[in-house]
């Protein structure tokens, strides 16, 4: 049994779905459901029960689960202490705009648990670079949003977050129960500075060119909406400044927070921070 056969069954067992787990482990699905077909082989037992809708755990599957989860985690830890004695010991983490979300409170908390002995360095950029410096060789992992150029980058999804349209709390638009980005085809929105990814722009202008003041921060996000009118997009649970509003868009797709780092990087930091977050988030 190799561990990253048993990496490839913790995935596929927390998803219950072959798919969603060949994509989270960038892979296709037909090698992963053989590798899971060779360790049920391998294990003399029945691991998953397959349908047209996804997978579920037998009792058999359930044991294996349990176990596999222990020796990955033992197997993490024995590297990162490996990486700590080869002065190896510091993770540089960028993260966007904002860092009070509660999955990253979770994680922070989590991981310290986990590596009391890794120094954590955290650079929190603007809302112009969602990579948070990866691109530039800044930082190791990104704690951020997509969408943006991925060219170079793994990325791990750990959350979709609803949008809303953010206005001012005396706008016409503000008492409506919910918009289309129709309802703001005529209006001026924030932009972000020139040179930001084209994706991230155009995703939080909901895909169409857009006129308005020129913001880098949240806070700077909400002053342009207070003192000129403008719109644009935010989180659907962000509470806004007072004298502003959120109001749901159904037509946009949500918001996902995720965790991106360089191909091919084997830092077991980075292993750890990404097997960690996935749990924090989903909590």
């Amino acid at each position: 049994m190799e561990l990253r056969t048993l990496r490839y069954f913790v995935t596929v067992a927390e998803e219950l779905h072959f798919g969603r787990a060949a994509s989270r482990l960038h892979m296709s699905q037909p090698p992963l459901s053989r590798a899971i077909k060779q360790l049920e082989t391998d294990l003399g037992a029945r691991l998953l029960d397959r349908s047209s809708a996804g997978a579920t755990l037998t009792p058999a599957g359930a044991v294996l689960l349990d176990e596999a989860r222990a020796l990955l985690d033992q197997a993490e830890r024995i590297r990162v202490r490996v990486a700590a004695k080869a002065g190896a010991a510091v993770l540089t983490v960028g993260m966007l705009g904002d860092s009070t979300d509660p999955g990253a409170t979770r994680l922070a908390a989590a991981y310290r648990r986990r590596h009391p002995n890794v120094e954590v360095r955290v650079r929190e950029t603007d809302l112009a670079d969602p990579t948070c410096g990866l691109h530039a060789g800044l930082v190791d992992i990104a704690l951020t949003r997509a969408p943006f150029d991925e060219t170079g980058l793994t990325v791990r999804q750990l959350r979709a977050d609803p949008v809303g349209a953010l206005l001012r709390a005396d706008d016409p638009l503000a008492g409506h129960g919910t918009l289309k980005l129709a309802d703001l085809a005529d209006r001026r929105w924030f932009l972000f500075p020139q040179g930001t990814d084209p994706l991230w722009q155009s995703y939080w202008n909901g895909g169409e060119p857009r006129e308005g003041p020129v913001v880098r921060a949240v806070q700077e996000c909400q002053q342009a909406v207070l003192w000129n009118g403008t719109v644009g997009m935010t989180l659907l649970d962000h509470r806004p400044a007072a004298g502003l509003t959120v109001v749901p868009l159904v037509d946009m797709p949500p918001s996902r927070v995720v965790a991106a780092w360089n191909e091919g990087d084997g830092n077991p930091l980075i292993d750890s921070f990404v097997r960690i977050a996935t749990t924090a988030y989903r909590d």
